[in-house]
């Protein structure tokens, strides 16, 4: 059984892979990329092992806790990454607990993230093969530190699915785990100023990480190099019990999950009660605009997307912190502007098979761009307003202010008329609702990549007039090229967005039928 169930595992794999030839080029490219990392890593270790011994037990004891702490953290930032081989499917075959222990273990050591860790695991040999002691402790330490790692992933994800069983607990744990992504820079900035502040008391704490669980089953070779086989055979003893305690927790948190599976939560509300399709006109282009403005306010897919427009400013004030925090400031509404704007393009997408009600209702394709980008605008243009006055109403510079407006109502515009046109023609595969937002989906391919970066740039340059000339009215203080800037920018962003729904709407008259199929194929993949 545990056999039968790691060919599935890679037959899975093989079938997305040959899907499309374009997921096979970005597999491959994928590949490349951890192969030439892998190769660097090899070259370092095998410099490490020319150097003096304290050093090298320094970087692979503090490299091989951070790798098993990361395996540790993974599965509370990203639950169900791959489900290929989760539990709740195993459920109903005939296999004991322990078998199926030891065919998630093995699958977690060959899929792509244990399949590198191994590699790099193993090559250790090359630094600790200059002193024979070590060369023997590693033959045992270097297993068991893959296998820790490893089952420490599938406890803390056992042990995470059962808190978060609940759909609503996993959308909100998924819509706070961007607010860390997006200010990743000022966080890594903050830690490597924190680490040359503080480098001799993280050098000194490296060696008391060969006593934790987390560094014990790496510092096994270090200590036996340096001839002190006692220390060493208390860490191999501390590595074994923390294996032997994960196991054990792993086994209870797996029986429970097993009994008690994820469960679906259901929102209930007053009877008679509809949300916006009672408080918005009727018709069809006032229904779907009803219906696009719920999944802005309630589909977690959406809210993600929102999340970031109040840290752009954040974000721009610590890079221009140094120089003129006002101008990087003024900028934040364009760029809001365009990071709200284009993620209409996946729109029908997140409909899913849904799209089909609509269809059956006989909507026409410009009731549904009309009403989705309305929808849309009235979710983005009240932050792009915030973000566009804020920096002036602090500053008083007033006369720069409209340029600023221009542009980005600009953008905004241009991005939803783009946006109209490209998705009457392109779906994509994207998650479930309540789905981890970094959920691997069937489907996506190395092509899609290329249709989206194409939708950036056509937007880009579309809504170019208006922003070098805004650019230049803000820079020169130009009263006259500030409000050339405002006007332009209205106009353009217009017209554009008012040719996109003409013709986005006459072109999903035609392919909404299409496009209906291509969302059946994605979701029986």
């Amino acid at each position: 059984m545990v056999a039968t169930l790691l060919r599935l595992r890679f037959r899975v794999l093989g079938n997305q892979l040959m899907r499309s030839p374009w997921q096979l080029v970005g597999f491959l490219f994928g590949a490349l990329y951890g192969l030439g990392l892998l190769a660097g890593i090899v070259v370092g270790l095998v410099l490490l092992g020319f150097g003096d011994l304290q050093l090298a037990s320094d970087v692979i004891v503090g490299a091989g806790s951070l790798v098993t702490l990361g395996w540790a953290l993974v599965p509370l930032v990203a639950f169900g990454v791959d489900t290929t081989l989760d539990p709740d499917r195993l459920v109903v075959f005939p296999m004991s607990r322990a078998r199926m222990m030891v065919a998630l273990t093995l699958a977690g050591v060959c899929g792509i993230p244990g399949i590198v860790t191994s590699a790099a695991t193993l090559a250790t040999i090359a630094t600790w093969v200059h002193w024979p002691a070590a060369t023997v402790a590693w033959i045992v330490s270097a297993p068991l530190a893959v296998v820790t790692a490893v089952v420490a992933s599938r406890t803390v994800a056992t042990a995470a699915s059962g808190l978060g069983s609940g759909r609503r607990f996993r959308e909100v744990s998924g819509i706070l785990i961007f607010i860390p992504l997006i200010l990743a820079g000022p966080i890594i900035a903050a830690v490597a100023t924190g680490f040359a502040v503080n480098a001799e008391a993280l050098l000194a704490l490296l060696p008391v990480l060969g006593w934790t669980p987390l560094g014990a089953a790496w510092a096994v070779p270090a200590d036996a190099a340096a001839g002190d086989l006692l220390a060493a055979g208390a860490k191999l003893l501390i590595a074994l019990a923390t294996l032997a305690v994960l196991w054990v927790l792993w086994r209870q948190s797996l029986a429970r999950s097993l009994v008690n599976p994820r469960r679906a939560s259901a929102a209930v509300v007053r009877a008679g009660s509809i949300g916006w399709f009672g408080r918005v006109p009727t018709g069809t282009a006032g229904a779907i605009f009803a219906r696009a403005l719920t999944y802005w306010t309630r589909d977690p897919r959406y809210l993600r997307q929102l999340v970031g427009a109040p840290l752009v400013p954040l974000l721009l004030w610590f890079y221009a912190r140094d120089g003129d925090p006002f101008a990087a400031l003024a900028f934040s509404a364009p760029i809001i502007a365009f990071v709200i704007g284009i993620v209409v393009y996946a729109d029908i997408s997140y409909d899913g098979t849904a799209f089909g009600t609509e269809l059956i209702t006989g909507a026409s394709g410009r009731a549904d761009r009309v009403g989705r980008t309305f929808a849309a605008a009235a979710v983005a243009l009240p932050l792009v307003l915030v973000a566009a006055v804020l920096p002036f109403a602090f500053s008083g510079r007033w006369e720069q202010f409209p340029g600023i407006l221009g542009m980005s109502i600009a953008i905004l515009f241009v991005c939803y008329g783009v946006c109209a046109l490209t998705s009457a023609q392109l779906v994509v595969p994207v998650a479930a609702s309540g789905d981890n937002p970094f959920k691997r989906v069937p489907g996506s391919t190395f092509l899609q990549g290329l249709a989206f970066l194409g939708i950036w740039l056509a937007a880009l340059l579309l809504s170019a007039p208006a922003v070098i000339v805004g650019v230049i009215g803000f820079f020169t203080e130009n009263a006259a090229m500030s409000w050339i800037a405002f006007a332009g920018g209205i106009v353009l962003g217009s017209v554009v967005l008012a040719v996109g729904i003409m013709i986005g709407g006459r072109m999903l008259d035609r392919t909404g039928p299409v496009l209906l199929a291509r969302l059946k194929a994605m979701k029986n993949a």
